[in-house]
């Protein structure tokens, strides 16, 4: 049992021999180079240079006028002028460290000159590397993406990348017949970031073009953008492991972990997620759509593979997740069409004409700006109250996303108005009055109680 062991150790204790004995070397050399006056020299002229590369710098960016210069011009290069400008800087030091180390060499020997060079390549490498990810929409992945890539420019510069490569491929281990190093996953996890981002930007090109088939319906093209985008994911990962050298047959092993935790905590992501591809395959709800969902009232504005965003009337945003809306009832108003009754109820005395007051609201109604002509308004008495008769207003509108009881409010005024005006009807309630005349006297016992 103990022989497996002993094996690692005797091929782990070399390979950290060999990373110290590259550490000695290397501080070895820095401490000779510390020692020669040259390198202060050089340190003292790149310290120089960084001084008027930044003056440099400053008085460009204060005299381009970066909106007019670029006025016109395809964003790839509007956003190429502005690394440019913002970074030229890095510029300026590069081309001065490259004139200096001309005049170094024409007057001394090459290796009294060397700093200068690395100082121009790493600031050259620098600037090329900015105006590469210019292109990247993320602050965070622009600074990660470009410091990676500058140290990898270093470490190639210095001439040590063989050397940290060899490091970080020596720190492995090994299992089932696998080795797996630093370097391995170091590369792995930079290609599928990348890969991720081009899938990213290719669901974002795909998203566009959907967006533009007026022959589909907003719930179609929400799903094939979904289905498009997950597809470009999984193809990226796919094609990363395959280019890293994984063996797919092995990622087999996870399916039964993944089985245990969909099962055991996954439950709700897994049914929301299958809730949303439901919803958008039988169009039940989409995109645009007037919905109740228990005490939820608003317009569904977006559908994610998790929830969906219904905004209220007030500016309030309801997540609802998916789930709930194929196992509760939901009151979609403009499933099959935007057509919407709105119903209005009030109350006049026995002394006002029920027919002359049916025309008169059907005629205030259909007056009202946004109710719909194609189904004209129509008011009925509904009851004879012990005070009053009551009337239904019935009318419809076409444009329920724009808010209903703006459009009853409206109605409701303009009846009292009307009302008022013309002394068709009497809205007001009876006011009663309650008069006791004479008290009656009270029980004796109550008057003992009293006491």
């Amino acid at each position: 049992m103990r022989r497996p062991a002993i094996a690692n150790r005797d091929v782990v204790e070399p390979q950290l021999e060999e990373i110290y004995e590259f550490i000695r070397m290397a501080l070895r050399s820095v401490g000779a180079e510390v020692t020669s006056p040259w390198f202060y020299f050089q340190f003292g002229l790149i310290l120089i240079g960084a001084g008027i590369a930044h003056l440099a710098a400053v008085s460009l960016r204060s005299r381009v006028d970066l909106t007019s210069v670029a006025m016109g011009w395809p964003a790839a290069f509007r956003l190429g002028l502005r690394v440019l400008v913002r970074d030229a800087g890095f510029g300026f030091f590069a081309g001065l460290m490259a004139m200096t180390r001309v005049a170094m060499v024409a007057s001394t020997w090459p290796s009294r000159s060397y700093l200068l060079v690395v100082a121009a390549n790493l600031a050259a490498a620098w600037l090329l590397i900015r105006l590469a990810t210019s292109l990247i929409r993320n602050d965070t992945a622009v600074k990660l993406v470009s410091i990676t890539a500058w140290c990898v420019a270093a470490l190639s510069i210095l001439g040590l990348l063989d050397q940290v490569t060899a490091a970080l491929d020596s720190l492995a281990i090994s299992f089932g017949g696998h080795r797996l190093s630093l370097l391995l996953a170091i590369k792995v996890s930079a290609l599928l970031a990348f890969a991720l981002w081009l899938a990213n930007v290719a669901g974002n090109f795909v998203d566009a073009r959907i967006s533009t088939l007026n022959d589909l319906t907003p719930s179609v093209q929400a799903l094939t953008s979904k289905l498009v985008r997950i597809l470009f994911i999984c193809l990226a990962v796919v094609i990363v492991l395959a280019a890293a050298g994984v063996d797919l047959s092995a990622l087999a092993i996870f399916s039964g972990a993944i089985g245990v935790g969909i099962g055991f905590g996954l439950q709700k992501i897994v049914g929301n997620f299958v809730s949303g591809v439901i919803l958008l395959a039988d169009k039940s709800v989409k995109p645009g759509d007037i919905v109740t969902i228990g005490d939820s009232h608003g317009q569904v504005r977006a559908m994610n593979t998790r929830y969906i965003s219904v905004t209220g009337n007030d500016g309030r945003e309801f997540l609802i997740p998916n789930e709930k809306l194929v196992t509760e009832r939901v009151v979609n108003w403009t499933y099959y069409d935007t057509n919407t009754r709105i119903d209005v109820t009030f109350s006049t005395s026995y002394e006002a004409d029920p027919r002359r007051i049916c025309e008169i609201a059907a005629r205030i109604a259909k007056a009202t700006p946004r109710v719909a002509t194609v189904k004209p308004p129509t008011c009925s008495i509904v009851e004879f109250g012990e005070h009053s008769m009551r009337f239904s207003l019935s009318f419809w509108i076409t444009d329920p996303e724009k808010g209903m009881g703006n459009v009853r409010s409206q109605v409701m005024l303009a009846l009292w108005e009307t009302f008022r005006i013309e002394a068709a009807a009497d809205t007001t309630y009876p006011i009663r009055d309650i008069r006791i005349d004479e008290a009656p006297a009270a029980a004796p016992a109550v008057e003992a109680h009293l006491r």
